[in-house]
């Protein structure tokens, strides 16, 4: 019985290794998309990103405020572009946003 709780902890243990380097470098990536827009747009958008099973699933980027300098299709094109570039998977679904005041 001690056997089995040793090994189960062991393969647990193994399998948050993996868990955590992934979180890791997807919250690099993610800061990497940040800066590439904020340098790119002037405006700093929050970048969150959704794994499922080792595959990302969707990168959600928010802006703080709308952005009226470039029409939507470009800003989404730019963003389409830097989360190719800066994360190691296409996402199935990219979620752009902006925080609109009242």
């Amino acid at each position: 019985m001690f056997r089995f709780v040793l090994l189960l902890v062991c393969a647990t243990m193994l399998a948050g290794c993996d868990a955590l380097s992934t979180v890791t470098e997807g919250f690099k990536q993610a800061k990497a998309v940040a800066a590439e827009l904020e340098q790119s747009t002037g405006v700093k958008p929050e970048v969150g990103f959704n794994w499922h099973n080792g595959r990302l699933v969707s990168v959600t980027v928010q802006f703080p405020r709308l952005y009226d300098d470039k029409p939507l299709n470009q800003i989404a094109g730019l963003v389409r572009d830097a989360v190719a570039r800066d994360f190691k998977q296409t996402p199935e679904h990219i979620v752009l946003a902006f925080a609109v005041e009242k």
